[in-house]
């Protein structure tokens, strides 16, 4: 049961889970004012020039439960989540497909990244429109927050980007997920322009005994 609702929360920060969701009304795009609309080009104008990114972070179930590790970023469509000991899953995109390894039961699942929410922020060209509805924009002293579903498939869960202002940059994700279960992620110190060995974004069965890529293999 533990493996099982790990697996949840993981595939719930980023949408891996393809289980089929309710039929949903086409989502209704925000009204945007005229600086939501500036907003959301300072947005895009971020995503697109981060292509490397590196923070630990913390993530936090929706029972409260927190876990720490990783996040490798390297876009256009790579990244990687690890988590801390002792808990030996991870999460890696290679451009193509993501799989999610339990590290307890030993098993791989995958998709194409297309069919996830990681899908917005790991393709080559950001747009905050189109494929993509933005239905919330939320701006506060420091905070900048917005909110994301997929124009043609709404339930497959809602993506909210967390920034800061000063300087501007990605500090959270959270994610509410087809059973309405809200995950967040927080990054903490995240630096850009960091450089990546390649062959941390292709899945590899870690060995039975030793530890995981990153970990001394």
């Amino acid at each position: 049961m533990k493996t099982v609702f790990r697996r949840i929360l993981t595939a719930a920060v980023i949408a891996l889970a393809t289980v089929s969701a309710p039929a949903v009304a086409a989502p209704k795009p925000a009204a945007l004012s005229a600086q939501d609309q500036a907003t959301l080009a300072r947005v895009e104008e971020y995503l697109n020039s981060v292509h490397t990114l590196q923070s630990k972070f913390i993530q936090a179930a929706p029972n409260g439960h927190q876990t720490t590790g990783t996040f490798y970023l390297s876009r256009p469509g790579r990244m990687r989540l690890e988590y801390d000991p002792p808990v030996k899953d991870f999460v890696v995109a290679d451009g193509s497909f993501l799989f999610y390894w339990d590290g307890e039961m030993r098993q791989q699942s995958s998709a194409p990244i297309g069919s996830t929410l990681a899908d917005f922020i790991l393709r080559k060209e950001v747009r905050l429109a189109g494929d993509v509805t933005v239905t919330d924009v939320f701006q506060a002293p420091g905070v900048v927050e917005v909110s994301l579903v997929e124009t043609k498939d709404p339930g497959k869960g809602t993506l909210t980007l967390v920034f800061e202002d000063r300087p501007f940059q990605l500090r959270k994700w959270r994610v509410l997920d087809a059973q309405g279960l809200t995950t967040e992620v927080a990054l903490v110190n995240p630096r850009a322009g960091v450089q990546f060995d390649a062959n941390m974004f292709y899945f590899k069965e870690p060995p039975k005994s030793g530890s995981q890529y990153g970990r001394g293999n």
